[in-house]
Protein backbone atom coordinates (compact mmCIF):
# COMPACT_ATOMS: atom_id res chain seq x y z
CA UNK A 1 0.00 0.00 0.00
CA UNK A 2 1.44 3.51 -0.78
CA UNK A 3 1.46 6.24 1.06
CA UNK A 4 -2.41 7.56 1.58
CA UNK A 5 -3.56 10.55 0.32
CA UNK A 6 -1.77 13.20 -2.30
CA UNK A 7 0.36 15.47 0.23
CA UNK A 8 2.09 14.75 3.35
CA UNK A 9 3.97 16.52 6.32
CA UNK A 10 7.28 15.50 7.03
CA UNK A 11 8.83 16.83 9.77
CA UNK A 12 12.11 16.25 11.90
CA UNK A 13 13.25 17.74 15.77
CA UNK A 14 15.25 16.76 18.31
CA UNK A 15 13.77 16.42 21.75
CA UNK A 16 15.96 16.30 24.91
CA UNK A 17 16.50 13.03 26.94
CA UNK A 18 14.80 14.28 30.20
CA UNK A 19 11.78 15.12 28.00
CA UNK A 20 10.71 12.29 25.67
CA UNK A 21 8.75 10.16 28.26
CA UNK A 22 6.36 13.50 29.08
CA UNK A 23 6.83 14.09 24.88
CA UNK A 24 5.73 10.47 23.69
CA UNK A 25 2.61 10.30 26.38
CA UNK A 26 1.74 14.11 25.03
CA UNK A 27 2.00 13.18 20.92
CA UNK A 28 0.63 9.68 21.63
CA UNK A 29 -2.20 10.64 23.50
CA UNK A 30 -2.99 13.93 23.06
CA UNK A 31 -1.46 15.57 20.00
CA UNK A 32 -2.31 12.35 17.49
CA UNK A 33 -5.97 11.92 18.21
CA UNK A 34 -6.39 16.48 17.71
CA UNK A 35 -4.45 16.29 14.38
CA UNK A 36 -6.56 13.19 12.81
CA UNK A 37 -9.88 14.59 14.35
CA UNK A 38 -9.19 17.60 11.25
CA UNK A 39 -10.35 17.56 7.70
CA UNK A 40 -7.91 15.61 5.70
CA UNK A 41 -5.56 13.45 7.71
CA UNK A 42 -5.75 10.48 7.44
CA UNK A 43 -2.79 8.54 9.25
CA UNK A 44 0.03 9.55 11.73
CA UNK A 45 3.83 8.14 12.31
CA UNK A 46 6.32 8.76 14.22
CA UNK A 47 9.46 7.26 14.66
CA UNK A 48 12.47 8.04 16.94
CA UNK A 49 16.24 7.98 16.22
CA UNK A 50 17.47 4.39 15.71
CA UNK A 51 21.02 4.99 17.33
CA UNK A 52 18.88 5.95 20.15
CA UNK A 53 19.73 9.74 19.79
CA UNK A 54 17.22 12.95 20.46
CA UNK A 55 15.91 12.56 16.74
CA UNK A 56 12.67 12.12 16.15
CA UNK A 57 10.92 11.83 12.52
CA UNK A 58 7.35 12.31 12.09
CA UNK A 59 4.98 12.25 9.32
CA UNK A 60 1.23 12.73 8.54
CA UNK A 61 -0.26 11.35 5.56
CA UNK A 62 -3.15 13.91 4.07
CA UNK A 63 -5.91 13.06 1.54
CA UNK A 64 -4.75 16.70 -0.16
CA UNK A 65 -2.47 19.49 -0.01
CA UNK A 66 -5.48 21.82 1.41
CA UNK A 67 -5.57 19.55 4.52
CA UNK A 68 -2.49 22.07 5.07
CA UNK A 69 -4.05 25.24 4.97
CA UNK A 70 -8.03 23.99 6.57
CA UNK A 71 -9.41 26.60 8.83
CA UNK A 72 -10.06 24.05 11.50
CA UNK A 73 -5.98 23.51 10.96
CA UNK A 74 -5.18 26.67 11.50
CA UNK A 75 -7.16 27.28 14.33
CA UNK A 76 -5.34 24.50 15.92
CA UNK A 77 -1.89 25.42 15.31
CA UNK A 78 -3.32 29.21 16.56
CA UNK A 79 -4.79 27.85 20.00
CA UNK A 80 -2.41 24.96 21.64
CA UNK A 81 -3.70 23.08 24.11
CA UNK A 82 -2.22 24.22 27.55
CA UNK A 83 0.04 21.05 26.79
CA UNK A 84 1.32 21.70 23.77
CA UNK A 85 1.92 25.39 24.71
CA UNK A 86 4.83 23.75 27.55
CA UNK A 87 5.68 21.37 24.85
CA UNK A 88 6.51 23.09 22.01
CA UNK A 89 9.62 24.85 23.47
CA UNK A 90 11.31 21.75 23.94
CA UNK A 91 11.16 20.66 19.76
CA UNK A 92 14.56 21.56 18.89
CA UNK A 93 15.64 22.26 15.31
CA UNK A 94 12.49 21.82 13.90
CA UNK A 95 12.77 20.74 9.99
CA UNK A 96 8.82 21.03 8.53
CA UNK A 97 7.97 19.90 5.21
CA UNK A 98 4.49 20.97 3.57
CA UNK A 99 4.45 18.68 1.26
CA UNK A 100 2.65 16.71 -2.51
CA UNK A 101 3.48 13.34 -3.15
CA UNK A 102 5.53 12.43 -6.29
CA UNK A 103 5.87 9.00 -6.29
CA UNK A 104 4.96 6.22 -4.04
CA UNK A 105 5.07 2.67 -3.98
CA UNK A 106 4.80 -0.16 -1.21
CA UNK A 107 4.20 -0.05 2.26
CA UNK A 108 3.92 3.61 3.38
CA UNK A 109 4.39 2.23 7.35
CA UNK A 110 7.08 -0.43 8.54
CA UNK A 111 9.66 -1.02 12.06
CA UNK A 112 12.43 1.39 10.54
CA UNK A 113 12.61 4.08 7.98
CA UNK A 114 15.16 5.92 5.92
CA UNK A 115 15.04 9.61 5.26
CA UNK A 116 16.58 12.19 3.16
CA UNK A 117 16.26 15.58 2.81
CA UNK A 118 17.90 16.75 -0.44
CA UNK A 119 17.67 19.02 -3.18
CA UNK A 120 18.03 18.95 -7.15
CA UNK A 121 21.36 20.99 -8.91
CA UNK A 122 20.26 23.95 -10.80
CA UNK A 123 18.32 22.46 -13.80
CA UNK A 124 18.44 18.53 -12.43
CA UNK A 125 14.89 18.28 -11.52
CA UNK A 126 13.65 16.34 -14.17
CA UNK A 127 16.11 14.17 -14.35
CA UNK A 128 16.69 13.79 -10.13
CA UNK A 129 12.82 13.03 -10.38
CA UNK A 130 13.24 10.12 -13.18
CA UNK A 131 15.91 8.79 -11.28
CA UNK A 132 14.21 7.95 -7.72
CA UNK A 133 10.99 7.63 -9.41
CA UNK A 134 13.07 4.40 -10.78
CA UNK A 135 14.08 3.27 -7.42
CA UNK A 136 10.79 3.59 -5.63
CA UNK A 137 9.71 1.36 -8.28
CA UNK A 138 12.29 -0.99 -7.51
CA UNK A 139 12.99 -0.65 -3.79
CA UNK A 140 10.51 -1.95 -1.86
CA UNK A 141 10.74 -5.39 -3.76
CA UNK A 142 14.31 -5.97 -2.13
CA UNK A 143 14.25 -7.91 0.92
CA UNK A 144 13.95 -6.04 4.41
CA UNK A 145 12.11 -3.32 2.52
CA UNK A 146 8.68 -2.43 1.80
CA UNK A 147 8.14 1.04 0.52
CA UNK A 148 10.00 4.27 -0.98
CA UNK A 149 8.32 7.45 -1.75
CA UNK A 150 9.06 10.91 -2.72
CA UNK A 151 7.86 13.90 -1.63
CA UNK A 152 8.42 17.86 -2.72
CA UNK A 153 7.76 21.00 -0.51
CA UNK A 154 5.11 23.39 -1.33
CA UNK A 155 4.58 25.47 1.41
CA UNK A 156 0.89 26.82 1.44
CA UNK A 157 1.40 31.00 1.43
CA UNK A 158 -0.36 31.48 5.75
CA UNK A 159 1.10 33.30 8.44
CA UNK A 160 3.44 31.94 11.18
CA UNK A 161 1.45 30.33 13.32
CA UNK A 162 0.99 30.49 17.19
CA UNK A 163 3.03 27.50 17.61
CA UNK A 164 6.27 28.35 15.37
CA UNK A 165 6.47 31.85 17.54
CA UNK A 166 6.33 29.89 20.44
CA UNK A 167 9.22 27.36 19.69
CA UNK A 168 10.97 30.12 19.44
CA UNK A 169 12.71 30.38 15.85
CA UNK A 170 11.39 29.91 12.33
CA UNK A 171 11.08 26.05 10.81
CA UNK A 172 13.99 25.06 8.19
CA UNK A 173 12.13 23.21 5.54
CA UNK A 174 13.67 20.03 3.10
CA UNK A 175 13.11 21.12 -0.48
CA UNK A 176 12.73 17.27 -1.22
CA UNK A 177 12.38 14.49 1.03
CA UNK A 178 12.73 10.73 0.36
CA UNK A 179 11.43 7.87 2.37
CA UNK A 180 12.33 4.35 2.40
CA UNK A 181 10.58 2.09 5.13
CA UNK A 182 11.49 -1.65 5.56
CA UNK A 183 11.28 -4.12 8.19
CA UNK A 184 15.27 -4.83 8.51
CA UNK A 185 17.50 -2.04 9.42
CA UNK A 186 20.77 -2.92 8.16
CA UNK A 187 19.37 -3.30 4.62
CA UNK A 188 18.37 0.33 5.34
CA UNK A 189 21.28 1.55 6.35
CA UNK A 190 23.28 -0.42 4.01
CA UNK A 191 21.66 1.94 1.02
CA UNK A 192 23.48 4.98 2.71
CA UNK A 193 26.67 3.34 0.97
CA UNK A 194 24.85 1.74 -2.02
CA UNK A 195 21.88 3.29 -3.91
CA UNK A 196 21.53 6.19 -1.89
CA UNK A 197 24.86 7.03 -1.05
CA UNK A 198 25.98 10.90 -1.72
CA UNK A 199 27.77 10.34 -4.84
CA UNK A 200 25.31 8.34 -5.74
CA UNK A 201 22.40 10.88 -5.38
CA UNK A 202 25.13 13.20 -7.11
CA UNK A 203 25.01 11.36 -9.92
CA UNK A 204 21.52 11.55 -9.83
CA UNK A 205 21.11 15.27 -10.46
CA UNK A 206 21.06 16.10 -6.59
CA UNK A 207 22.94 18.74 -4.64
CA UNK A 208 25.69 17.41 -2.37
CA UNK A 209 24.02 18.29 0.53
CA UNK A 210 21.55 15.43 1.18
CA UNK A 211 20.71 15.23 4.90
CA UNK A 212 20.09 11.41 5.63
CA UNK A 213 18.88 9.52 8.89
CA UNK A 214 17.59 6.03 9.83
CA UNK A 215 14.69 5.29 12.42
CA UNK A 216 12.66 2.98 14.68
CA UNK A 217 8.44 2.84 14.80
CA UNK A 218 7.16 4.29 18.05
CA UNK A 219 3.72 4.91 17.28
CA UNK A 220 1.45 4.65 14.30
CA UNK A 221 -2.35 5.62 14.20
CA UNK A 222 -4.94 5.99 11.44
CA UNK A 223 -8.24 8.21 11.32
CA UNK A 224 -10.55 6.84 13.92
CA UNK A 225 -8.37 4.72 15.28
CA UNK A 226 -8.60 6.63 18.52
CA UNK A 227 -11.91 8.66 19.06
CA UNK A 228 -14.39 9.87 16.20
CA UNK A 229 -12.61 11.89 12.64
CA UNK A 230 -14.98 14.17 10.96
Amino acid sequence: MALLGDSALAMWWDMASDMRAEFEHWHTHEHFPERLALPGFLRASRWSAADGGDGFFILYELRDHAALSSPEYLQSLNAPTPWSTRLMPHHRNMVRSQTRVLHSHGAGVARHAMTLRLSPRDGEAQRLQAGLRSLIEELPLRAGLGGAHLLRTDTPAIAPTTEQKIRGNADRSADWVFVVCGYDLGVLEALGNEALAPAALEALGASPDAAAGWYGLAMSMARGENGPGR
